[in-house]
């Protein structure tokens, strides 16, 4: 038996030490980069259990993991999408709870060790041991990110984390799924102590043995977690009983010791949550649903709300969706943007940027300050290369304030960027990104600039949003080190880079791109090249549409609260103000020019455009900005087609034209060959144009209404609006050999 307990640990990543009494369980999973959970996991976990208890020689134990970056990243996902009922779903947290309980009130202390990410079951983990112990290192990151993938934290993290650092700040946590550093984790609570990477299983063991030893003990405060006291320390419990005299604490108390109390904290909770997320994600809902109730009807009754909303959640189709995208993003970061996964990155140790406006300043604060390489910039004038420089600068003082850098790593990293108006430094450049104005012939002059002062091997990258790339690498030298790296405004916030090659595009050059991509913390697509590419192409059709709604006398709130309410985080006319209607009024032309009037945005803009109205960055636009709550400058009306007169339109309607052409557009860029598959559509357009995550994406949606019906919707409008709702070719052949986009 004991023979068959150790071939259960070994093969799931345990290794059992006793040193001098404690014992040391390390988690080190075969064959995985990272430590994830399962029930074959918590089995052999169970087993370390006993033959700690059943061994008289071992007082404590340590939990560590033998990962290099990694504790326990969470449970193993494509587990939980094998389960089938809502039922097994809940089995499953239960038997997670039951193990963690048996560790919550294991006999000997026990001590968790954490360097790394430790997220979802693996803070749940450490949540039910005596001591946890951390690093300081920017790698070590706690969090409850569940709802992120349309969960909650089903090991009784929901009951655990309210009762350990207060109701407010669990919900914090867990309603958002945000990660906490190191020195945050510390100031909540939510860990003991925080010390050097070097000194952490050494100190690990010490505590361990101090808990046994009884010269070590923890006191809970309300809410603020466990306050390790030394015994014989008259300080330790002076500062201890200090804390209780905190006033932020008793306003927590106020609001959190009493039914009155507690009904405001979550009812304001719910209000709150609703107001973000418009009742589209329920997992946040059924968080807040498990956490109230463990607070009124304690801590049995929470654990088996839990359990019954975990299992509920699994298979519901938002969590379906956003497990989807997640499989997503993890495949696209695997992947080197070819179609031949042998070619490798070459190194990029210096980046040039041409153009130190909003785009260039961006661009050179991801370089330097995430990429970590040396960034010179060069704009036509001084003031122009300032910006840059300003941009960078301003990024790095918020994090500083945030706490998320402190003032002495803000300052190496801002000696990363210089500027100037000429090409000097350019010349030791391994990659160029050019973001000067939205003109090819612009951008073929600095692009022959560009390959008279650099070396042979240096890449052009062009951040343009809708001109070819194979126009502009016509008149390259060296048109194999073209391609498009388009980024989105603004750069250091938007999560998606879409790269674009055209047919003599290196493959090393692409693969290249693309892990400086991943340096810089975005989420790459590659697609081929064509007027607009997919990004920009996709979301013409769709704001031409909300135009010939305005012209046919739409209401311009209602129409924004239709789109939002679909689940876009903006509606498109306060889109048109964010981007500029100057900007979104000059793309009409190329789109027109390159695909015809299915294409041609409607005259709408025209009288908006020439009353000088370009949006946000003038403060004149289709909402007013000179108050503190931004409404719709009605006087715009009368520059519409339809004048003051307003026609009631139904929101589902105005939604559904809007996003059917958004759609539709996509399956064209699909079918011909724009997009490389229906995957890279979907995670391009949640990640850059705020398609809903919990719609899956375009092609998602596609099939969740059915190619079928999809279609018929298409050929509806088009009936009844023309040729633009025309459906796309490679659409209207999936109905027919009853296909649909992604393999069910």
């Amino acid at each position: 038996m004991a023979i068959q307990l150790e071939e259960l640990e070994v093969k799931h990543g345990f290794s059992y030490r006793v040193e001098d009494g404690i014992a040391v369980f390390t988690f080190d999973l075969p064959d995985s980069a990272v430590n994830t959970l399962s029930p074959e996991t918590g089995l052999a976990f169970d087993a370390l259990l006993d033959r700690a208890e059943q061994a008289s020689e071992v007082r404590a134990v340590v939990f560590i993991s033998g990962k290099k970056d990694n504790f326990v990243a969470g449970a193993k996902i494509d587990f939980l999408q094998k389960i089938k009922t809502a039922e097994e779903a809940a089995t499953v947290a239960r038997n997670a709870q039951k193990g963690f309980d048996r560790l919550d009130g294991f006999p000997k202390p026990v001590v968790a060790a954490i360097h790394g990410s430790c997220l979802g079951g693996g803070l749940e983990w450490a949540l039910a041991c005596d001591y946890r112990i951390i690093t300081d290192s920017p790698k070590t990151v706690l969090g409850l990110p569940e709802v992120q993938l349309g969960l909650l934290p089903g090991g009784g993290g929901t009951q655990r984390l309210p009762a350990l650092i207060g109701v407010q700040a669990a919900l914090d946590l867990i309603l958002t799924g945000k990660h906490v550093k190191p020195s945050k984790a510390k100031r909540l609570g939510l860990v003991d102590e925080v010390v050097p990477v070097a000194l952490l299983r050494s100190l690990a063991v010490r505590r361990a043995r101090e808990l046994a030893g009884g010269t070590l003990k923890v006191e809970r405060s309300h809410g603020q977690g466990l306050k390790a006291v030394a015994t014989q320390s008259k300080k330790g419990l002076a500062g201890f009983f200090k804390s209780l005299a905190n006033k932020e604490m008793w306003a927590e108390v106020a609001l959190e010791d009493n039914p009155l109390g507690r009904k405001l904290l979550f009812d304001q909770a719910r209000k709150q949550l609703l107001k973000k997320t418009r009742g589209h994600y329920p997992a946040q809902e059924k968080a807040l649903e498990a956490i109230r109730t463990g607070v009124i009807a304690g801590r049995q009754a929470g654990l088996e709300a839990e359990a019954r909303l975990f299992g509920e959640l699994v298979v519901s189709e938002v969590s379906q969706r956003l497990v989807e995208l997640f499989f997503a993003t993890t495949a696209l970061k695997k992947e080197n943007g070819t179609s031949n996964p042998s070619v490798k990155a070459r190194e990029v140790k210096k980046v040039g940027v041409l153009g130190g406006g909003l785009m260039g300043g961006g661009i050179a604060y991801v370089s330097s300050a995430l990429q970590g390489v040396p960034v010179r910039v060069k704009d036509k004038d001084d003031l122009g290369a300032g910006r840059a420089l300003k941009q960078s600068q301003g990024i790095l003082e918020e994090r500083v304030k945030k706490r998320s850098l402190t003032s002495r790593e803000a300052a190496a990293k801002m000696a990363l960027v210089s500027a100037g108006t000429d090409y000097s430094g350019f010349k030791t450049v391994d990659l160029v990104i050019e973001a000067v104005f939205e003109d090819l012939k612009l951008k073929r002059r600095v692009l022959a600039e560009t390959e008279a002062v650099t070396r042979d091997g240096c890449i052009f990258a062009s951040n343009t949003s809708s001109l070819p790339i194979t126009e502009l690498a016509k008149e390259s030298r060296r048109p194999e080190l073209v391609i498009g790296m388009h980024y989105f405004s603004p750069v250091h916030k938007m999560p998606l880079l879409e790269i674009i090659t055209h047919p003599g595009t290196a493959e090393w050059v692409t693969a290249t791109c693309v892990e400086v991509g991943r340096k810089q913390g975005k989420t790459v697509i590659v697609v081929n090249d064509g007027v607009g590419f997919y990004t920009s192409r996709i979301l013409a059709p769709y704001m031409n549409e909300a135009a010939f709604l305005l012209a046919e006398g739409a209401d311009i709130a209602e129409l924004d609260k239709a789109l939002v309410e679909f689940g876009f985080p903006v509606g498109p006319i306060t889109l048109l103000d964010e981007v500029g209607i100057d900007v979104a009024h000059k793309v009409g032309p190329i789109m027109e020019a390159a695909f015809g009037k299915r294409l041609a945005a409607p005259k709408t803009l025209d009288k908006v455009i020439e009353d000088g109205r370009l949006g946000r960055k003038n403060q004149k636009g289709f909402y007013t900005y000179n108050g503190k709550k931004k409404e719709v400058d009605a006087s715009v009306y009368a520059l519409l087609p339809a004048g003051q007169d307003r026609k009631d339109f139904d929101r589902a309607e105005m939604a559904e034209r809007c996003v059917l052409q958004m759609v539709n557009e996509a399956v064209r860029c699909l079918g011909e060959g724009i997009l490389r598959s229906p995957r890279d559509g979907d995670v391009g357009a949640i990640f850059g144009l705020g398609f809903p995550p919990f719609r899956g994406g375009p092609f998602r949606y596609a099939d969740s209404l059915t190619p079928a019906v999809l279609l018929k919707r298409l050929e509806h409008y088009q009936d009844k609006l023309g040729e633009r709702f025309f459906p796309a070719p490679f659409l209207v052949e999936a109905v027919k050999e009853g296909k649909t986009f992604h393999a069910r």
